[in-house]
């Protein structure tokens, strides 16, 4: 078609083209430096969000206030259901204790509780490391301070403290043990149901709920659940010691309000964390050497599943196309 062009027309066709060209160059180039830029101002975003969570997030101010060289009060906190696979977790809590036993700078190790109790396992691996490390670190005191509640497996742990402090309405207490269940026998038989179960070994399907209570087998639940019961009343006597009343409630299962409960023995005083820090223990600062979910770690989690999100998409998208 441009052979049939004069040359002035080629000529200009030659120069539009030109032009066109240029100004694709200098499309894409914008589009690069915008793409740069754009990166450089996400990468810039990141590093400054995760600068502000290192400065917000406590263990850097506690860090700070550890190299001060100041003394202080180290904390570990029992929170909620005391379970392995809850917050309030043997292990996370062993760990906090011995961090805050290893703390140079810490007068004295604070037990912050507020929990209904739970296992009767990891409350006794939490008990029996409070126990090890007071013996490792004879210089430091603990002191257990209950807020809300202290009760079945957070009082286990707690008389494994020095010294125990509540609020006057605290619950604390609750020295039993319990298994609950249902049986369902009754309503089955009104619906026609029938329960058909197989094991290997006659006491397999010990207290099925599906079928009526074998005495014997009932009998033979009770002995464990007393013999858990009598390993928590000898640790809290160890614990406690002389400072218990005698009187045989005690160790019933109730429980009681903080005022009650000294009267009783089961605490030493009425105090909050920061009065036993300040009074007490006579240090202000408190730094809490409880294990925690790392926000970093977090949002590199959140970020690591966006990002194979993404790319699964992009694949997706790749092989549909």
């Amino acid at each position: 078609m441009l052979e049939n062009m004069s040359p002035v027309s080629k000529d200009a066709s030659s120069k539009e083209w030109k032009l066109i060209e240029k100004l694709l160059q200098k499309s894409l180039s914008e589009q690069g430096r915008t793409r740069r830029w754009g990166i450089f101002f996400k990468l810039l975003t990141f590093v400054y969000l995760f600068g502000l969570l290192w400065m917000l997030h406590p263990s850097s101010w506690n860090l700070r206030l550890e190299e001060t060289g100041e003394p202080h009060t180290a904390m570990v906190q029992v929170m909620g259901e005391i379970a392995e696979d809850s917050d309030a977790n043997a292990n996370d809590i062993g760990e906090g204790l011995r961090r805050a036993f290893e703390a140079k700078n810490a007068k004295a190790v604070l037990l912050n509780i507020n929990s209904p109790g739970g296992s009767p396992v990891q409350s006794n691996m939490v008990y029996q490391e409070i126990r090890r490390l007071r013996q490792l670190h004879p210089e430091k005191k603990v002191y257990a301070a209950i807020t809300d509640m202290g009760a079945s497996g957070a009082y286990y742990i707690a008389s494994a403290a020095d010294e125990i402090y509540a609020e006057p309405a605290s619950i604390v207490g609750s020295i039993g043990v319990i298994s609950p269940g249902f049986g369902f026998t009754g309503l089955m038989e009104k619906l026609g149901i029938e329960r058909r179960v197989v094991s290997s070994g006659k006491d397999k399907a010990m207290l099925d709920p599906f079928s009526p209570v074998n005495p014997e087998e009932a009998e033979h639940f009770q002995s464990l659940l007393t013999e858990v019961h009598q390993q928590f009343i000898a640790a809290v006597k160890l614990g406690r010691g002389a400072r218990l009343v005698d009187d045989p409630k005690i160790f019933s299962g109730l429980f009681w309000t903080g005022e009650s409960a000294k009267t009783l023995g089961l605490i030493d005083g009425i105090a909050s964390p920061g009065k036993v820090a300040r009074e007490i223990i006579h240090a202000n600062d408190i730094i809490d050497y409880s294990i925690k979910a790392d926000p970093f770690d977090q949002l590199i989690s959140r970020f690591g599943a966006s990002l194979s999100a993404g790319m699964v998409s992009a694949l997706n998208r790749g092989v549909m196309r």
